[in-house]
């Protein structure tokens, strides 16, 4: 089977449209066809042309993991699971039931995120730790159990918030300034700010100093 056309996309001038036959066959964005040297004229046998669709299935997702990434720091965890739902069967916008992406495919994409430093849980737990409700305030417990739902192992957690200067005094005190108004009861609203991890008696005393 011969490549006959190598055509740029209209919608996406760093992709390709390959044609084998006179058919489309699959897509790539340029620099995998640079590192292929897919040429018009090359001749492939059905094998090595499923290899090539496996390559513009991983392009297409790494594209689609690596803006996730970028969007802001994700945990290892957050990441396995977006690359997880890529694997599931998806409606189309026609109704049709179009396949998941293979599992090989995400775990390449995977380390290669890993590989290139996009997924690292020791930045993403310095980010969490110093950007997490820096305004609202935050307690240490919520942070580390949101931190543990996000699949963080426990000895990063505590190593950043050691470091961190930030105490539940503190956050506290921005939580009653933020929430004091919406709870005329007060029990009602010692109740809200232990939800929130912090512990009796830093609400007691927070709270006394107030009156």
């Amino acid at each position: 089977m011969k490549i006959t056309n190598i055509a740029i996309q209209t919608r996406d001038k760093n992709r390709v449209n390959v044609s084998v036959d006179g058919k489309y066959r699959f897509s790539l964005d340029v620099f995998q066809l640079g590192d292929l040297g897919i040429k018009v004229g090359m001749e492939y046998s059905d094998e090595e042309l499923t290899a090539l669709e496996q390559e513009s299935q991983f392009g297409k997702v790494y594209a689609r993991a690596l803006e996730y990434c970028l969007m802001r720091p994700h945990s290892a965890k957050e990441v396995r699971d977006y690359l997880y739902r890529k694997t599931r069967p998806a409606r189309t916008k026609t109704g049709e039931l179009r396949p998941g992406v293979s599992t090989d495919v995400t775990t390449r994409v995977f380390n290669r995120l890993v590989e290139k430093e996009y997924i690292n849980d020791t930045s993403f737990t310095r980010y969490w730790v110093e950007n997490r409700s820096l305004s609202k305030g935050v307690s240490r417990r919520k942070l580390t159990a949101e931190l543990r739902s996000k699949g963080v192992d426990q000895s990063i957690i505590e190593q950043f918030l050691a470091e961190t200067d930030r105490t539940d005094e503190t956050e506290l005190s921005k939580v009653i300034a933020k929430k004091r108004s919406k709870y005329p009861d007060n029990q009602k609203f010692m109740a809200y700010l232990a939800r929130m991890g912090f512990s009796y008696d830093d609400i007691k005393a927070a709270l006394d100093d107030q009156r």
